[in-house]
């Protein structure tokens, strides 16, 4: 039996970086809307793991949300500093299913057109909507559930916590 090294890993890590966005391959969590709005204040979410965002190598987001799945384009430039920048979605393609209250699922469709910015802070992903339209906080996804490489091919194995999918495992031993 042949053992997957950490060093597919880091070499994933290292090809994100090298790309020179930190967003590049990464996965996260849905865990709070802030309004600008006083009166709407923050809307916690309680199942983290029913709204998910993650940021393809192909310039392709793949959303959860809630019952619904859909993928849009997005395009980030990062700033100067690494951890801030802009940042546009395109348009959300994906199923339609009319989920059970509180249906956060449409108003993240609406609103993810209007993102402009991002920022990297505390280990947590800011997105901010246009106008002071309001702040998406993302965490991290949790370990077990990121995916290293095309999640459409078989799973190889785990590699340190993450699932890692290659058509041929033998491609990724040493």
């Amino acid at each position: 039996m042949k053992r997957f090294f950490p060093l597919v890993a880091f070499l994933a890590v290292a090809v994100a970086q090298a790309d020179g966005n930190p967003l590049v391959g990464t996965a996260w969590q849905l865990n709070a809307i802030q309004s600008m709005d006083d009166a709407q204040g923050t809307t916690r979410v309680a199942e983290l793991d029913r709204f998910t965002l993650e940021f393809g190598r192909d310039g392709r987001a793949v959303l959860r949300l809630d019952c619904n799945g859909g993928t849009a384009r997005w395009q980030a430039t990062p700033a100067a500093d690494g951890n801030s920048g802009q940042i546009e979605f395109g348009p959300i393609h994906g199923t339609r299913a009319l989920c059970p209250p509180p249906q956060l699922d449409e108003r993240i469709v609406r609103d993810l057109g209007y993102v402009r910015g991002y920022l990297l802070r505390d280990g947590k992903l800011h997105l901010s909507l246009m106008a002071d339209g309001g702040i998406y906080e993302w965490r991290p996804r949790a370990a077990a559930a990121q995916v290293l490489g095309d999640p459409a091919q078989p799973l190889a194995g785990h590699v340190l916590g993450q699932a890692v999918h290659a058509r041929d495992a033998e491609e990724l031993s040493f």
